[in-house]
């Protein structure tokens, strides 16, 4: 699934929490693993990296680094292209959606700009953390289909226990079909209908893959669904929050780039982004 994952690195008290759960990650897939400094080269910082590494198992032979000078999202998205990279790791704070290293929307340039996929973690973790409770938006999108066949190989390849696939009543459908005189028995019953509908929409997408021994749970809600993505994760003590791109938006995926952007302010947990 991934052959090259790429860890943004900077010198801060997590860089070897970020090392340790990149090289989890990296014997998972059986990837190569290059780590990116975007900033300046000295050989104390070169001693520290070392000292990081072999405390880690790793060394020069299994992994590479990548020192680079200039603008950190231009130069960080351009070595990603560069050196063909299938997952771009980084770190982040669960408050704000800052990069430990980078601010404001820098972060989210990235992760919008990036020609792969994006994993930021809020709070890795030496001993290497895992993957148990994992949340994957199912609203209806184009993109949606991928997101949850995507997720559910990663799902899978990261050993979870359980999947959570997050629909949504559209909110102007059910006003609309409850707009009239109808007595509560009926808006009860058109709700059903439209609950009933949203999770069809999810089980014909999950019909036509291999889901392997994953436990999945597919929830609706109604509301705003980048607020109800985050309040599920919360409630839920979700792990991971796994969400989708497609370049090409159809009308209706216009919307899509503003959802995103409510996530990002307060990342509820770890977040993939799958390209």
């Amino acid at each position: 699934m991934y052959k090259k994952i790429g860890l943004a690195i900077a010198f801060s008290p997590r860089i070897e929490a970020l090392i340790a759960e990149a090289k989890r990650l990296v014997l998972l897939f059986d990837a190569e693993l290059l780590l990116i400094h975007i900033g300046e080269k000295t050989p104390e910082l070169e001693d520290k990296l070392k000292e990081i590494l072999i405390n880690q198992g790793l060394n020069e032979s299994n992994v590479r680094v990548s020192w680079k000078q200039g603008k950190p999202v231009k130069m960080l998205l351009q070595t990603c292209r560069d050196e063909s990279v299938d997952l771009l790791v980084l770190g982040a704070l669960k408050k704000e959606g800052f990069l430990t290293y980078y601010l404001g929307s820098v972060a989210r340039k990235i992760i919008r700009k990036a020609p792969c996929s994006v994993l930021t973690l809020i709070s890795p973790k030496i001993d290497g953390g895992s993957f148990s409770k994992v949340v994957i938006n199912g609203t209806q999108l184009e993109v949606t289909p991928k997101v949850i066949e995507y997720g559910l190989d990663f799902c899978k390849i990261a050993g979870v226990q359980q999947v959570h696939i997050l629909n949504e009543i559209k909110l102007y459908g059910l006003q609309m079909a409850t707009a009239g005189e109808g007595s509560e028995e009926e808006v009860a019953n058109t709700r059903r209908k439209l609950v009933q509908d949203e999770i069809e929409y999810v089980q014909q997408i999950l019909n036509g893959l291999d889901k392997g021994d994953l436990r999945i749970n597919i929830k609706v809600t109604a509301g705003k669904w980048s607020i109800e993505l985050a309040k599920y994760c919360e409630v839920i003590q979700a792990d991971l929050l796994i969400m989708g791109d497609n370049k090409d938006y159809s009308f209706i995926d216009r919307i899509f780039p503003h959802e995103l952007e409510n996530i990002l302010e307060n990342l509820p947990t770890n977040f993939l982004y799958i390209k």
